[in-house]
């Protein structure tokens, strides 16, 4: 679900990086600062809600506020023509952030290729709190062309990539093991009941992998054992006394032999 929030972050850095050029009116440009922005809000906040505890996929969805906001705040200051100081400084706030999410991917996210995405992206912030918030205007154009660069290379093409599988099949990380970017984290649901192993555990409550359940041994079909023997003698033992007299006799030989 991230990615596809992704993927129109790219469409709203490529519309306000053509804004700063210079090709794009600026009241033009709010609607879709709004759509991008209100669902950079509504993603984050449906991820959290349905994480179940889940650190990591909170920790992904954070992030997503701080694009959400610069959208919602560029379109709130296009339409009613507002002073770009405030936004400037939140923007500063943004960069910071953003150094902070690259750490992480570098470090507990083990995902390289994100960590360089999330520095380009405090790159691209800080050069807004430059022209904003310092109100140096000789930096617009340049930071029109990175924003426009940064829409397409670090949102636009991973988007694709992550919706179409491609960026975990071919991003590996250090050592041959498969990636799980920060935003693929917020796409993934909780874990499920599996031993560390990775293998769901088949044993039964009760007992130990590779031992079988307590009980008496199993009898096969048409075997008898001594015991069965002896449970056989004193079934004859409790007859009654002409029985038991007649069994003594047949088998010591003494039985009277049939009339012919």
């Amino acid at each position: 679900m991230a990615s596809v929030g992704l993927l129109y972050v790219g469409a709203v850095l490529i519309l306000n990086g053509l804004m700063l050029l210079g090709l794009v009116d600026a009241r033009a440009a709010a609607p879709l600062n709004f759509f991008v922005g209100g669902l950079q809000v509504i993603t984050p906040t449906y991820l959290i809600v349905t994480a179940d505890g889940d650190q990591n996929t909170i920790l992904a969805a954070s992030g997503l506020y701080l694009f959400g906001f610069t959208y919602l705040y560029v379109g709130f200051n296009l339409l009613a023509d507002l002073d770009g100081t405030g936004l400037g400084w939140f923007s500063a706030f943004v960069a910071c952030c953003a150094v902070v999410y690259a750490g992480l991917n570098f470090g507990r996210l083990d995902d390289a290729a994100f960590g360089v995405i999330w520095l380009y992206w405090a790159v691209l912030w800080a050069l807004f709190w430059v022209v904003l918030g310092l109100k140096r205007e000789e930096w617009t154009r340049f930071t029109g062309f990175v924003a426009v660069v940064a829409g397409v290379v670090t949102a636009a093409v991973p988007a694709f990539l992550l919706l179409t599988d491609v960026w975990s099949d071919h991003i590996t990380a250090v050592g041959g093991r498969p990636r799980r970017p920060l935003h693929r984290l917020a796409d993934a649901g909780p874990p499920d009941a599996r031993s560390r192993s990775g293998r769901r555990d088949r044993t039964r409550p009760g007992t130990a992998r590779g031992h079988r359940r307590a009980g008496p041994p199993r009898r096969r079909p048409g075997r008898t054992t001594g015991h069965d023997h002896h449970r056989r003698e004193e079934v004859i033992a409790v007859r009654s006394p002409q029985d038991a007299v007649a069994t003594a006799l047949h088998r010591s030989g003494a039985a009277p032999q049939p009339r012919r």
